[in-house]
């Protein structure tokens, strides 16, 4: 992705602020920078602005809301900001963390009574990390449902948005970003310039070299996400000479439903789910989070497990779009009794009976496990019909990025500034600390948005004044 010299005055078409990537990050980036006055060019590679976002679950954290306040739920900015630093055993950035979890709340606000996304408090379970429930997402639960309102709210607010428009070049004079080179379809090519540059395309791993080399444990894992991650940020940022972190930072996932690519969300373990090997054998403490579970499930017998719930928690499960479509694709098996639900699977029916017994001492009894899992004692035991799906482990995106600063400026390797040159989601240093262990539910959305709208605001106030 070369990089070249061009005067700010050498082009025909200049934008006071061009955004490279029109996903979550680019789009709220474009809101923002629009409420701020300025005209802004959502620069996108494909058809529609989709990016990785449109593959999540669409769910957003925001700690100190009024949702929460009126449904009796105690938390605050420092609450959230020590839950995301306990999840990353304390290696995630202090000044960002802190930042963003004081901004959570305003973001969701901003989002929902300022551009009408219909966002709501998720209720019914806490996702592993989160000392309370502050996760908010759309109706169905869907990041393709959260894209979609988020580029008719851009266009309403008159972001313009290109698409079909791959960034070959990125230029500058000197230290200053003038602008970029962009790829049509038919290969003809255009240079557009800009006041300010905001980077807002992904992360890397969607770049096997990239994953070979920052990531080698997940070297030829699954990749389950957007096929823009291919680290074009990052590349440029080194080029600049720009400071980057956390780079062997990941979400995996271990819920990925074998053949159908589609996620099995995490509530059917946190309500009393459990994973087993093709053996019928637990192997982990699966409520650590689904993150880290990945790799685990790498480790096993055909890289595979089913995850194996019960008629309550397939209810829970309803409420979202992605379990729906596993139901649909006929990846959910059920069994009337360990017995069946064992011949459905092909699993020896005296290991999943000794897993189901296990699960079941460690709630009667309220003691942890082998593996150190405390099953709820809140909680019903898993009661017939059983549910199970075959999983794999995927990577799903990169947490590692581009250092920023509290305006989402990008960083150069002695700590200061770059001009005009921002970044936000996956192209930016995210909160997860240096490896997968340290996501927690929510942490791509939240650098998404909230850094997304960070950098709109002070690119609009920096091309503005």
């Amino acid at each position: 992705m070369p990089i070249q010299q061009r005067r700010a005055d050498d082009f025909d078409f200049i934008m006071p602020v061009l955004i490279v990537g029109g996903g979550g990050c680019g789009l709220s980036a474009a809101l923002s920078a629009r409420d701020g006055g300025a005209e802004v060019l959502v620069v996108e590679r494909d058809p529609k602005p989709w990016g990785t976002t449109s593959m999540s679950t669409g769910l957003i954290p925001a700690a100190g809301t009024p949702e929460q306040a009126a449904q009796g739920i105690e938390d605050s900015p420092a609450l959230f900001a020590a839950d995301i630093q306990a999840k990353a055993r304390g290696r995630a950035d202090p000044v960002i963390v802190d930042h963003l979890a004081a901004q959570s709340a305003e973001t969701v606000a901003w989002l929902k009574d300022g551009h009408g996304l219909p966002l709501t408090l998720v209720d019914g379970f806490t996702y592993p990390g989160h000392s309370v429930r502050r996760m908010y997402g759309m109706p169905h639960r869907s990041g393709a449902e959260l894209m979609a309102k988020l580029e008719e709210s851009a266009v309403a607010a008159g972001a313009d948005i290109l698409t079909d428009a791959v960034v070959t070049t990125l230029y500058t004079d000197g230290e200053v970003m003038t602008g970029v080179g962009i790829e049509r379809p038919d290969g003809s090519m255009e240079a557009i310039g800009c006041r300010a540059l905001i980077l807002a395309c992904c992360g890397f791993a969607g770049n096997v070299d990239m994953v070979a080399r920052y990531i080698p444990e997940l070297d030829g894992a699954v990749f389950n996400g957007h096929p823009g991650n291919k680290g074009d940020a990052i590349l440029w940022g080194l080029d600049l000479g720009a400071a980057i972190g956390d780079v062997a930072a990941y979400q995996g996932h271990g819920g990925l439903a074998v053949g159908h690519a589609v996620t099995i969300n995490w509530p059917a373990i946190l309500e009393g789910g459990f994973q087993v090997n093709v053996r019928g054998e637990r192997f982990s403490d699966e409520s650590k989070g689904y993150s880290e579970q990945a790799v685990k499930i790498i480790a096993q017998p055909d890289h595979v497990a089913w995850t194996v719930f019960d008629q309550r928690c397939y209810d829970v499960m309803t409420q979202f779009e992605d379990f729906q479509q596993a139901i649909a694709a006929g990846a959910i098996l059920m069994g009337q009794d360990i017995a069946q639900l064992a011949t459905a699977c092909r699993l020896p029916v005296g290991a999943l009976a000794a897993s189901f017994g296990e699960a079941e001492a460690s709630r009667a009894t309220g003691h942890p496990d082998r593996f150190g899992r405390q099953f709820l004692t809140d909680r019903p035991m898993l009661a017939a019909p059983f549910y199970a799906v075959k999983v794999t482990g995927a990577l799903y995106h990169t947490q590692g990025g581009l250092e920023v600063d509290r305006d989402a400026r990008v960083l150069r390797a002695d700590g200061t500034p770059f001009p005009n040159l921002f970044a936000g989601g996956g192209a930016a240093r995210g909160v997860s600390g240096s490896d997968a262990a340290g996501y927690i539910a929510g942490n791509g959305l939240l650098t998404a948005t909230t850094l997304g709208k960070i950098a709109g605001r002070v690119a609009a106030a920096q091309v503005m004044g």
